[in-house]
């Protein structure tokens, strides 16, 4: 298994109503599999790698965070703008300030838990030409529709949950 990816690569899906039912739910309940797939974690446990060169649980928690934030600005550039060019940010660096080195996790959980409720809320009843809207991400040079983005972000919160379950099996946590 590649560790970098335990849930292997976010693959696009053609567009059903089923699918996308199911990706909401993975961004509404997101929050509660983070927070169970770092239970009873200690400190060292959270200072651990997923994988060598790769970040530490804590970093990951709080890059989810990170990146979470974004995709709900993202989704609303994108349902209020035509085809808004989206802001990309190095996540690595990002994950070496002081809110991910010194906070505790516990606060960026907190915020997923708010967080997920209005994204959740924002994209739920949304009418179908919406998911056709788009964003362009100027690092990959491309459109990308608000379909293709639930999609990738239900995959992004269960490819770091991966992450961090996979560790705890590894290891015996």
């Amino acid at each position: 298994m590649d560790l970098r990816y335990p849930i292997g690569k976010y693959e696009p899906q053609p567009f059903s109503d089923k699918q996308k039912r199911a990706w909401l739910q993975e961004i509404q309940f997101l929050p509660g599999l983070l927070e169970s797939a770092i239970e009873n974690l200690d400190e060292k446990q959270l200072n651990t790698p997923y994988r060598d060169g790769g970040w530490n649980v804590k970093q990951v928690v709080h890059h989810v965070a990170d990146s979470h934030m974004n995709a709900y600005i993202r989704f609303k550039l994108g349902l209020t703008e035509d085809n808004p060019t989206i802001k990309p940010y190095e996540e690595a660096l990002w994950a070496g300030l002081n809110d991910v080195t010194a906070v505790p996790i516990n606060i960026s959980i907190t915020l997923l838990y708010a967080l997920h409720t209005r994204w959740h809320s924002a994209l739920l009843n949304l009418p179908p030409e919406a998911w056709k809207r788009t964003v362009f991400h100027p690092e990959h040079k491309k459109e990308m529709s608000l379909y293709f983005l639930l999609g990738m972000y239900a995959w992004h919160g269960r490819h770091h949950v991966a992450h961090i379950t996979s560790l705890r099996e590894r290891n015996g946590w």
